[in-house]
């Protein structure tokens, strides 16, 4: 993980390579040297794969959602026009109702809020750190067509059937 720093009153960047194990206002001061002013703006770039425990256990269930969404894209591709609104990519959309039925989250609303800030989510979904939420309306919208063509059934069958397989 690197830090990007740039300062207003300079117009500089600089890019510090320090890990940064304290959070906030500390970790800032403690990586750069220097206090925080006002007219000072950082930014972390990482990858969101790098924030994920080598042991975690969603990096098992993303290998069997890998290979069970690789052999649904066929059917992925009949079902989205080539025109019009771009929508939420249906790999993408599976993946984040997996996640708010692993982690029992009540509503769409409170799944895009923790995409919105938990690196884990965001790298399980395959978004980067600073991709753009969903809106919760437009992914009810698009889970619904989903699930009327009824591929969230099937999506979820074929990964714990898998899940049984492994152990």
């Amino acid at each position: 993980m690197m830090l990007r720093v740039q300062e207003e009153s300079k117009g500089s960047s600089r890019l510090l390579k320090k890990p940064l194990l304290i959070h906030s206002r500390l970790w800032y001061e403690k990586a750069c040297e220097e206090p925080i002013n006002s007219r000072t703006t950082c930014s972390v770039i990482c990858r969101p794969r790098g924030a994920v425990r080598k042991d975690h256990p969603l990096r098992a269930i993303r290998d069997m959602v890998d290979e069970v969404l690789a052999q649904m894209s066929r059917r992925f591709d009949t079902m989205y026009a080539k025109a019009g609104r771009p929508s939420i990519p249906p790999e993408k959309l599976l993946r984040a109702q997996l996640l708010q039925m692993l982690y029992s989250i009540r509503s769409e609303r409170l799944l895009m809020e923790e995409m919105d800030y938990n690196l884990l989510f965001r790298w399980f979904v395959g978004l980067n750190a600073d991709d753009e939420v969903w809106d919760a309306t437009t992914f009810t919208k698009n889970r619904d067509r989903l699930l009327e063509a009824d591929v969230a059934r099937e999506f979820l069958a074929q990964v714990v059937g898998q899940a049984g397989v492994q152990g």
